[in-house]
């Protein structure tokens, strides 16, 4: 009696062993469709982009980095600059002026004498600490209102004219 268990079980071993591998391989294939003969590389175009699409990175799981430049970045004038001038020296606003321009990418146009006026002058305790200011602003803060701001984006420089001065 105890044989016939053991046949049966002997059979569904064999018959398994031989239907394992046949299903296993089976199921890990995928069918492949063949490329049809219209469609090219080449003929491929790029889908147009959307006018409020903005290109963005993932850094870290929930950081999304805009991969635009900033507003400071076109406009220099609109960087952000935080000047200390040490007071244990006298400092003038034409070295307050270099000070603040010193990595904005401008430099101070050639002083005439109107403007080594403003240049000479010593520099106020409160224009001793600046910021965090726009640069255009921290300019405009050590000129004063008698002074008019001019930008020359060309040669990225920075002039200063009296108000109501006629200019050459």
């Amino acid at each position: 009696m105890s044989a016939l268990p053991l046949r049966t079980s002997a059979k569904f071993l064999i018959l398994f062993t031989g239907l394992f591998p046949i299903i296993f391989a089976t199921g890990c294939t995928t069918a492949s469709i063949p490329p049809t003969a219209t469609e090219t590389p080449a003929a491929k175009t790029l889908p147009s982009i959307p006018n409020d699409w903005i290109p963005v990175a993932r850094y870290g799981r929930y950081t999304l980095m805009a991969l635009t430049p900033r507003a400071a970045q076109h406009n220099l004038l609109l960087q952000t600059v935080q000047v200390s001038i040490p007071t244990d020296k006298a400092a003038t606003v034409g070295e307050a002026l270099d000070q603040v321009l010193r990595h904005s990418g401008y430099s101070l146009c050639d002083s005439s004498a109107e403007v080594s006026v403003l240049h000479d002058l010593s520099l106020p305790a409160s224009h001793r600490h600046l910021g965090p200011l726009l640069l255009y602003d921290a300019l405009r803060t050590l000129a004063g209102p008698a002074w008019v701001l001019e930008v020359n984006n060309t040669t990225r420089q920075v002039c200063f004219t009296r108000t109501g001065a006629p200019k050459p």
